[in-house]
């Protein structure tokens, strides 16, 4: 464990287990997530999620956010789309700087430990563009795990990624349909 936190904190990525999926992470740092794009080989316009171990480190990291609402859906298998006022951690937001990704997972184990110590992550599948979701370690491509600082086996996981909310409009709208049906997921947030 301590692997991995020393490596997110120095920048460098690494693979994380989510509850959906294996990530390939790093601190959330600008040069730290362009440095992760890069090994994917990921566009630099794509938003990426940022990642916390509680909602009290979310919260931290972007006190705006309407706690009640963000309380309906997290933690669990969800990344919302929210808006960004403050445009925090522009370097996520790709073309949309008025609005930021966030998550945060039910982390299995040291996963969740690792996050805590090292402060919000910037995740993302750990694939390659197009490739398919890693369910375990040894799904996530050779290349990726030959050339991050730490990873972290967390078994094999359900394989499904998270299903994506966009809150930034009056109405809530899923992006993509992931870990949790559409119907229940909206029927979670009118429950709010």
């Amino acid at each position: 464990m301590s692997d991995a936190v020393q490596a997110l904190r120095r920048g460098l990525p690494v693979v994380l287990p989510t509850d959906t999926v294996y990530g390939l992470c790093a601190i959330a740092t600008q040069a730290a997530t362009e440095r992760m794009y890069a090994l994917k080989g990921r566009s630099a316009g794509q938003p990426t999620a940022l990642v916390a171990a509680s909602l009290e480190q979310l919260l931290d990291a972007v006190p705006e956010l309407d706690a009640h609402l963000v309380r309906a859906l997290l933690p669990g298998p969800f990344t919302l789309v929210v808006p960004n006022p403050a445009r925090r951690y522009l370097w996520l937001a790709g073309e949309t700087p008025e609005a930021i990704g966030v998550r945060v997972p039910e982390l299995p184990g040291q996963a969740c430990q690792i996050v805590a110590a090292a402060g919000p992550v910037v995740a993302t599948s750990a694939n390659l563009p197009g490739g398919r979701d890693p369910r375990r370690l040894e799904d996530v491509p050779l290349e990726l795990r030959e050339r991050v600082a730490a990873l972290v086996d967390g078994g094999e996981l359900p394989g499904t990624p998270s299903t994506v909310v966009d809150l930034t409009a009056a109405e809530p709208r899923v992006i993509r349909e992931g870990a949790v049906p559409s119907s229940e997921t909206l029927s979670r947030l009118e429950r709010a």
